[in-house]
């Protein structure tokens, strides 16, 4: 064994506590990640009063002498303690405690005892108080009660604050003249924070519980500051990245799949249109999101810059996060393209996971040679074994939906070496959410994107009706989709759970299947795939094998199946014109772009459409005022930023999906003003003062700057 290898095996690793562990797994890890963990409210430890049964019902703090300490065991095994306090006397109760508890309050000690007083025939008690020696010092400021985990005590998480507010560099890292365009007194940082996790009892608390207090102004202004300077740093470097010129000046596959399209673009679609292909035609990469709402017409504009990037000689590829989305725009694509590719000896592959291998290999290799000029599929297409020929755009849909390590993996796994090995090339990237995003959050997490707004719905969309029927009316509602099923029209059933469940008493899609099954006079059907005659009814989940969901979406698509009941998958991207009716079980347990974006699977033909939402007893405030939303309005934009108001940004995109660092302690419906004032200054310190704008990114996001490039 080498000699240093000998000298490092004999010395011991440090074992981490498992409050240090605890610390970690918070995110925890340096002084600043410390202090910037603000408390969720206060105690007052700093008044003493003294025991009287007119304080019953309210927490309260005195210094009593322990008379009698005793460990019962009937009812159940506790520590009962009892203090005496001048006239008054009182029992404490501890159910779960440890040995050196009992001796810290051994008879005869004087105690400085907080909690939750009591009064019942037999006096005062306390149940779980806060007791500690009545030698030490009473706090001088508030009690911080902070955020925590497992194995990790207040106490401990306490002394780990105070100590990381020492230890912090308090170096300001935001020029003087920036907060002077802020304009007004302002705190700074260092003093911001000592004052929210040590608060003197003089402090006005609704101040700080509303986030209105100039501490709060200060992490908030900080916070947006450093998202924005991250975003505008992320978006230099993307601009300073080569890409393939795309034009496309003789527009034959453009002008062949303008021809074969039903309807004429929107003024909207026009607009976008021109916004791509100008992107495309530069030597920077595009990095545009494409927003609309349901049904205004994304897939034809993604299929136009398609068109201009194949007639290039380059290849491109569209990713979408589900097999039945995939599916279909695979089937719209094949349609509107396939003739005119054919022609030019190329050909749309399909990629993804469930493919038989003979199948895969041979879309591999139209994908390398290039002959597969459109690539359509789930994320398959970013594994290893895929590897492009000449790929110069990507459409990613429904974005948001993956996740950010996905995306991170497919930024990285696209960067090619140019050909004539010269610099780098990225290809130019289009992504795509039919889930409108509200201004003030387009933003902020997308401050580094071009955005593309669809704002306008294509002639002949119908309105859909919108009610909201309690679920003791469901055998009213089966019977009305009998009635459509009768007149020739199609209908959804969608329920949040496929099976029972006995944590969560929700209707279930087997259960609602086997219902309507009965209602309308047919046995549940195993497998639409092997049925001689097409069912009235069928089940579709993310679970059933792919031939099954495929071959139930096309039976459904041709009209032959009435009644489709399913889970959430399919959200987006159905498209049946001929469905009329959408039922949601269980509506209060969705978001609003969730219940938007269902509801947006009827209302495509020309018949009146209606979307009924089933609610269950437990109805909330917030979840009363999301389906009142839901009635009230069709505007996919308004109803999203109502639904921002509601859940906050975290919940409205899916935290855990987008891997955005979600802010903490900014609101983006009160705090426009400061979001304005980062996104102006951004630039200036950037240009002026690079040092502290990386420094300050460091001091708050850390390692999280890598998500901003997903």
């Amino acid at each position: 064994m080498p000699k240093s290898a000998q000298s490092s095996a004999s010395i011991p690793t440090k074992r981490r506590s498992a409050p240090q562990l605890a610390l970690e797994r918070l995110g925890l890890r340096r002084p600043i990640d410390l202090a910037l963990h603000v408390p969720l409210r206060y105690e007052d430890e700093t008044q003493i009063q003294s025991l009287s049964p007119s304080l019953a019902g309210q927490t309260v703090q005195f210094i009593g002498v322990v008379v009698r300490n005793d460990v019962a065991y009937r009812p159940r095994r506790q520590l009962q303690v009892t203090v005496q306090d001048g006239e008054y006397t009182c029992k404490l109760r501890f159910f779960n405690f440890y040995g050196n508890q009992q001796k810290m309050m051994a008879v005869g000690r004087a105690l400085r005892v907080r909690g939750e007083l009591k009064a019942n025939a037999l006096g005062l008690e306390m149940v779980h108080p806060s007791a500690k020696p009545a030698e030490e010092a009473v706090p001088q400021t508030l009690t911080p009660v902070y955020p925590t985990t497992a194995g990790l005590p207040q106490a401990y998480l306490r002394k780990a604050v105070v100590s990381a507010l020492a230890r912090c560099d308090w170096s300001e890292t935001v020029p003087e003249q920036s907060w002077a365009a802020l304009g007004g007194a302002r705190w700074g940082l260092s003093e911001a924070l000592h004052h929210l996790h040590q608060p003197p009892p003089e402090t006005l608390l609704s101040a700080i519980e509303d986030r209105t207090h100039p501490a709060w102004t200060r992490l908030k202004a900080e916070e947006l500051l450093a998202q924005q300077l991250a975003q505008w740093k992320a978006r230099q470097e993307r601009d300073s990245q080569h890409a393939p010129v795309l034009s496309a000046p003789m527009r034959q596959l453009s002008d062949a799949l303008l021809a074969q399209l039903p309807f004429a673009l929107t003024d909207a679609q026009a607009r976008v249109c021109q916004e791509i292909e100008q992107d495309l035609a530069r030597h920077m990469p595009m990095n545009r999101l494409l927003q609309g709402d349901v049904g205004a017409g994304k897939t034809v504009v993604a299929a136009l810059a398609a068109c201009i990037a194949m007639e290039s000689g380059w290849q491109c590829a569209l990713m979408a996060p589900t097999e039945i989305l995939a599916e279909q725009h695979f089937q719209k694509l094949i349609q509107w393209m396939q003739p005119v590719l054919q022609r030019q000896g190329r050909q749309v592959a399909w990629l993804v996971g469930t493919q038989k291998k003979k199948e895969r290999e041979a879309m591999l290799q139209a994908v390398r040679t290039g002959e597969a000029a459109l690539v359509v599929g789930t994320h398959a297409l970013i594994q290893d074994s895929v590897a492009f020929r000449q790929l110069g755009l990507v459409i990613v849909d429904e974005q948001h939906r993956f996740g950010v390590e996905q995306r991170l993996t497919l930024r990285r796994k696209l960067s090619r070496p140019d050909a004539s090995g010269g610099r780098p090339q990225e290809p130019h990237m289009l992504m795509m959410t039919a889930t409108p995003i509200p201004r003030t959050l387009a933003m902020t997490l997308y401050a580094d994107l071009d955005v593309s707004v669809l704002d306008e719905l294509p002639p002949g969309r119908t309105p859909v009706v919108t009610r909201t029927i309690s679920n003791t009316r469901r055998p009213e509602v089966m019977q009305r989709i009998v009635g459509q099923i009768e007149a020739g029209r199609q209908a959804y059933w969608v329920c949040p759970l496929i099976e029972d469940s006995e944590a969560l008493d929700l209707q279930s899609a087997t259960q609602a299947y086997a219902q309507l099954c009965e209602v309308l006079g047919q046995p549940p059907c195993e497998s639409v795939l092997h049925a001689p005659t097409p069912p009235k009814a069928a089940l579709l989940h993310a679970r059933l094998q792919p031939a099954e969901k495929k071959a139930i979406m096309a039976e459904f698509a041709a009209g032959r199946i009435g009644v489709l009941v399913s889970t959430t998958v399919i959200e987006v991207g159905v498209d049946v014109p001929n469905a009329s009716l959408m039922v949601i079980e269980h509506a209060e347990r969705f978001g609003l772009s969730q219940l938007h974006q269902l509801r947006g699977r009827v209302g495509r033909g020309a018949q009146a459409s209606a979307c009924v939402l089933l609610y269950g007893p437990q109805l909330g405030a917030i979840a009363k005022q999301r389906l009142q939303a839901m009635v009230h309005s069709n505007d996919g934009f308004e109803l999203a930023r109502i639904d921002l108001s509601l859940r906050g940004p975290g919940e409205f995109l899916g935290a855990k999906q987008s891997g955005a660092a979600l802010l903490r302690f900014a609101d983006l419906e009160h705090d426009g003003q400061l979001l304005d004032w980062a996104r102006e200054q951004a630039p200036c310190i950037w240009r002026q003062s690079p040092a502290m704008a990386k420094d300050h990114i460091e001091r708050w996001l850390g390692a999280k700057t890598e998500f901003m490039k997903a």
